[in-house]
């Protein structure tokens, strides 16, 4: 049988990839700095087997591939902590796995990027996941590179402004994105195990301006629509004072959002999850 390792299962998507491998009975075994609560499953179903080790520390990973077939790292910084860089975690991290895949014979290597990542590595974020998808294409090992386009989960701050009764947006609000729910692209991870393709691009099943999301988010709390659109100088002038007078570990996430805020995100439409309940179920439990 086929063994899957998982890095970074603790994460938004790594958790749903977790759920998606148990679910179709795939032997998982996850990299884990500390126990995690995993995903409610069928009794039958086996319990993945968890290795406790930091992608960060290159000796706790010694034979972690041993014996796997599929690798899939959905390793990355979301959100700076711990004092680590994105090369300390995005690059590094992922050759550390790397290297040890290659040292035990593992088949194939699935990593998660961004999509346009290779146009954008003027970004902190990008420069360092790019670097390693260019280690990975040049490793001799079977790879597939993951490009999604955003996930809901980013999509959270519209909700919280549309709470207040107003959405603010930069510029007049016509750039389109086709963001994908976190399910939906774990199957895509998953599927990926078994596909020849080499870069598989993915976004949700529905392509919206940011007005739409705007007008998503305000009915989902039963409010009038409202959006204030704000001079695009303004994200200009953010993007360049954050990037002029602080560290890179703090402008490194604003300086993604700022930018592919200001410019059509659209990619192959997969899934089933819209957004729109993806909003009313945040409204629903808040």
């Amino acid at each position: 049988m086929r063994k899957i390792l998982l890095a970074g299962a603790t994460g938004y998507l790594g958790s749903y990839v977790l759920k998606e491998l148990l679910s179709r009975q795939l032997a998982t075994r996850i990299i884990a700095r500390h126990n995690i609560k995993l995903p409610e499953l069928p009794g039958e179903t086996p319990a993945p087997e968890i290795l406790k080790a930091e992608l960060t520390r290159p000796e706790s990973l010694t034979g972690c591939c041993e014996h796997i077939d599929t690798v899939i790292s959905t390793v990355g910084i979301t959100r700076q902590k711990d004092g680590l860089t994105y090369m300390d975690v995005d690059y590094q991290a992922n050759m550390n796995l790397l290297n040890e895949a290659i040292a035990a014979g593992v088949r194939k290597f699935i990593y998660v990027s961004v999509l346009n990542g290779e146009h954008l590595k003027q970004l902190k974020i990008c420069q360092a996941k790019e670097k390693f998808v260019a280690a990975l294409i040049n490793s001799g090992i079977d790879y597939c590179i993951i490009r999604p386009n955003g996930f809901f989960q980013d999509m959270r701050e519209f909700s919280k402004m549309a709470g207040s009764g107003r959405v603010y947006l930069f510029g007049p609000g016509k750039y389109r994105a086709n963001p994908i729910h976190g399910e939906d692209l774990a199957q895509i991870c998953v599927h990926a195990i078994s596909s020849e393709e080499k870069e598989i691009k993915a976004g949700g099943p529905q392509i919206l301006t940011q007005n739409d999301i705007a007008k998503l988010a305000l009915d989902s709390v039963g409010k009038p629509v409202r959006i204030t659109h704000l001079p695009d100088w303004i994200r200009k002038f953010i993007l360049f004072t954050t990037r002029t007078f602080t560290s890179s570990k703090t402008y490194g996430p604003v300086e993604f959002f700022l930018t592919v805020l200001a410019m059509d995100m659209i990619a192959p439409e997969y899934g089933k999850h819209t957004l729109k309940e993806f909003f009313e179920t945040i409204a629903k439990n808040s």
